[in-house]
């Protein structure tokens, strides 16, 4: 049995209950003309206890589906967002 996939990427929102949505941006070349691009793949992750908040930094772990759309799981908060 393979791994769980771990991801690191910044949490866009957190307007439901226990549930974030993590950003990962990622650089990928162009097959033909060779220039790097920025992609953003948007993950829909649980998150427990309402711990990580919009701006923060969050490792997010592959999980079993918890909703149509959740397949995973907050594990920590890397850094917190600065507050102004």
């Amino acid at each position: 049995m393979s791994a769980k996939a771990q991801l690191t990427g910044t949490v866009v929102s957190d307007k439901m209950d226990r549930t974030v949505v993590v950003a990962i941006e990622r650089q990928v070349r162009h097959a033909v003309y060779g220039k790097t691009q920025r992609k953003t793949s948007k993950f829909v992750a649980h998150n427990e206890n309402n711990e990580a908040r919009m701006g923060d930094t969050v490792a997010i772990a592959e999980s079993r589906p918890l909703s149509r759309r959740k397949r995973w799981v907050v594990t920590r908060v890397v850094e917190k967002a600065q507050q102004i």
